[in-house]
């Protein structure tokens, strides 16, 4: 028996006269002889030829867009134009049919709005296609950099009882009967009768458990879904989204910002050398989007520039505090063109500022270093000789074109008597972070590491402008379809 040839395989094969199967999902079929067929292996089509004076009229009604078909014959040189090879159909089997009036995605071009609401279909969208191919490159560079450095791969849990970030936007677990929870003498829903006799919640980061593995271990990351239930309808945010997060003991902040930026060339290299005819696609589609933009919204460069200026260049190693100077003397400060104007020391950083430096003023991916104590979380390691008012912490952001943050993190704070007075300060619970502290209770030892949003790595590589395009199925306020 043959088996089932690839589309990718035979578009490059010069194989002619070898008999073939072919199956896919047919994209056009036109003068009721060719059939534009695509399996999902490949962004291109096979051409399949069917002879339609041998085939019944039944066959052909039901070549349908969307329709999927098997096809046995022999790969031929095409003599058309804009294919090399195609497939000359002896026998054609209708494996699954289409109603073409009712398919949802019709021969033509289709809006990433309108795509959004298909998310179960847009798979099968040239554009789509190129987006997931590129991910899963990416999901699998990263395994392969960490695994390659000796790096273990932990598992941290998804339902947890504390909230790493602080920030208390999160989703809650439980099996309680919500129209009549039970209650303590105090009337606060009693959590004791729980599943897990506690609150527990969703988890926006895996990096508390991930120190516990380093401690250990030496160097651990891991790479799962997280969750944080801000109401947020922007571009750039997610309920469900993936981290990858290293953390390696004995290691510094200067280690944490090399390993960063040698992770973030290393994927991006691997994307360009295994993803080439895709990025050349998304790359394309990035080119003609931007034609409908004003010339001052556009980019400077295109995507494939853009993944070569994170490649070609140092990153910029600067701190905060000289950054904060930089943005008070520029000239979009100094005219107000910024929507928030930067005109003290101890300021959150905007997108906009994070962009002006890399895209204006270093020319290059920049790495922004010791924030201020006060905006950044509790865990961070509290900076020495700080002047007096501006106590800092040893935290790393890094900053790309066209996106800003990328990455985040954080030589951690090892020393207990210093972790816990900013717990106390801040008022988070030691006694609920027990087993977190322990960890500078018994061997402690200087340890640092990051945070990667994957799927903004993945807005980067592909060029696509919405967050929700490069997960298969988003998740946000008011949206849980498929």
């Amino acid at each position: 028996m043959i088996k089932r040839n690839k589309i990718k395989d035979l578009l490059k094969s010069t194989e002619f006269g070898k008999e073939v199967i072919v199956m896919g999902w047919v994209k056009t079929f036109r003068n009721n002889q060719f059939i534009a067929l695509n399996d999902g292996s490949s962004l291109s089509n096979l051409q399949v030829v069917v002879d339609f004076e041998n085939t019944s009229g039944d066959i052909l009604k039901k070549i349908s867009t969307g329709a999927a078909v098997k096809a046995i014959g022999t790969l031929v040189e095409s003599v058309g134009k804009g294919q090399t090879v195609e497939v000359k159909a002896k026998t054609v089997e209708i494996l699954g049919e289409s109603d073409a009036e009712k398919y949802p995605l019709q021969p033509k071009k289709h809006s990433l709005e309108f795509l959004r609401e298909k998310a179960h279909l847009r798979f099968r969208t040239t554009t789509f296609n190129a987006v997931f191919k590129v991910r899963h490159a990416l999901a699998f560079a990263i395994h392969q950099f960490f695994n390659e450095r000796g790096f273990t791969y932990l598992h941290t849990p998804i339902i947890t009882a504390s909230d790493a970030e602080g920030a208390g936007e999160m989703f809650r677990v439980t099996t309680l009967e919500l129209g009549n929870p039970p209650r303590d003498e105090a009337g606060n829903i009693n959590f004791k009768e729980d599943f897990f006799g506690k609150s527990t919640n969703l988890t926006v980061s895996g990096q508390l458990e991930g120190e516990l593995g380093a401690m250990a271990l030496g160097e651990i990351y891991t790479f799962g879904p997280t969750f944080r239930a801000e109401n947020s309808n922007t571009t750039r945010h997610l309920a469900e989204f993936w981290m990858i997060e290293p953390e390696v003991a004995f290691a510094d902040l200067e280690d944490n910002m090399n390993l960063a930026e040698d992770m973030l060339k290393y994927v991006i290299k691997y994307a360009l050398d295994n993803c080439a005819e895709e990025i050349e696609l998304l790359n394309s589609r990035l080119l003609d989007e931007e034609k409908n933009k004003a010339q001052k919204d556009r980019s400077e460069l295109s995507l494939i520039e853009k993944l070569n200026f994170c490649l070609d260049n140092d990153f910029e190693r600067i701190t905060y505090t000289e950054a904060i100077e930089i943005l008070k003397r520029s000239k979009p400060n100094q005219k107000k063109q910024f929507n928030y104007l930067i005109d003290e020391w101890g300021a959150d950083l905007q997108s906009e500022h994070e962009r002006y430096l890399v895209e204006k003023h270093f020319k290059k991916p920049v790495i922004l270093t010791n924030y201020p104590a006060e905006i950044k979380s509790f865990y961070m390691r509290q900076d020495d000789n700080c002047a007096e008012g501006k106590q800092t912490v040893s935290a790393m952001d890094i900053l790309f074109p066209g996106i800003g943050e990328i990455v985040g993190g954080s030589q951690r704070e090892e020393r207990l008597e210093r972790l816990e007075a900013r717990m106390d300060e801040i008022g988070i619970p030691k006694d609920e972070l027990y087993w977190y502290l322990d960890t500078r209770r018994f061997g402690t030892a200087p340890h640092a590491g990051f945070g990667l949003g994957f799927e903004r790595l993945v807005v980067f590589v592909t060029g696509m402008t919405n967050i929700r395009d490069v997960i298969p199925f988003p998740r946000y306020p008011k949206n849980a379809e498929f």
